[in-house]
């Protein structure tokens, strides 16, 4: 009888013990679902955002026609939406902690409107300026605005070879006092180059940082981009009359084998 009730004894110990730590775990289990579904909508937001910049960045030309600025606008207006979606699961700290899932709607974004505003402008959009375009109070890292401009050399090299190819010319922007012709995109291109090649990401102090991992390969890209405009040309000065109407340069002239190809072309 005295075995009996001390097993019993124990039992109802264990189960204060379980009832005691119970309420604690619960929170756990909370907080680490309330985080699961946190991350999933913000990485399927960036995928949406990331998707419906990339047909931006398709759709665009100079000039934009009015039929294409009203759909260019419509997909504007579902990427902000999706941005206010999320303001409220990357606020404070959490803006840190979800970085690396909205990182990569945020570079396509940088990239779409960077190359619409350089079309309007033939200027670089600021850092200012890119924050601005982005509801809800989310934060647009500086590693994530340049990486975004990495990328606008690849569309910024189709963009002249297409002219090249259809106008037998570089696309210029409008004269200016001193400069009759106007600045070509071949001067612009050049000019960021020697601005990403004067980057130096040895003092970032965060081993995470974006820019500091993929700098060398973003900048081997892009010079790529700059080396293909540039040799093309240098095809249509030298032997420009000879191209039959429609000639398109070829793109790997002077390329070595192996190398990347660039995303955007």
């Amino acid at each position: 009888m005295a075995g009996t009730k001390h097993d019993r004894d124990d039992k109802d110990m264990e189960d204060t013990n379980v009832s005691r730590f119970m309420p604690m775990f619960e929170v756990f289990r909370n907080e680490l679902d309330e985080h699961q579904d946190r991350r999933e909508r913000i990485i399927k937001a960036s995928r949406d955002i990331t998707a419906l910049s990339k047909k931006i960045v398709r759709q665009l030309c100079a000039p934009i026609p009015p039929l294409i600025a009203k759909e260019i606008k419509t997909r504007y207006d579902s990427i902000k939406d999706l941005f206010t979606s999320i303001a409220p699961d990357l606020q404070g700290s959490n803006g840190w902690r979800y970085q690396k899932q909205i990182s990569g709607g945020c570079q396509e974004y940088v990239e779409a409107i960077s190359f619409q505003h350089y079309l309007e402008t033939q200027t670089l959009i600021t850092h200012q300026e890119a924050q601005g375009l982005i509801p809800g109070g989310i934060e647009l890292t500086v590693d994530d605005y340049v990486l975004g401009l990495f990328d606008l050399t690849g569309e910024l090299m189709r963009f002249g070879i297409t002219s090249m190819a259809t106008n037998a010319a570089l696309p210029r922007g409008a004269a200016t006092e001193g400069n009759g012709e106007g600045r070509d995109i071949l001067l612009d291109l050049r000019s960021l180059r020697t601005k990403f090649e004067g980057l130096d990401t040895s003092s970032s102090s965060s081993d995470w940082s974006y820019l500091k991992k993929d700098i060398e390969k973003k900048l081997e890209v892009m010079k790529q981009s700059v080396e293909k405009v540039e040799n093309a040309v240098y095809g249509m000065i030298i032997r420009g009359r000879e191209r039959p109407k429609g000639w398109v340069p070829d793109l790997n002239q002077g390329q070595e084998r192996g190398r990347d190809v660039v995303e955007s072309y």
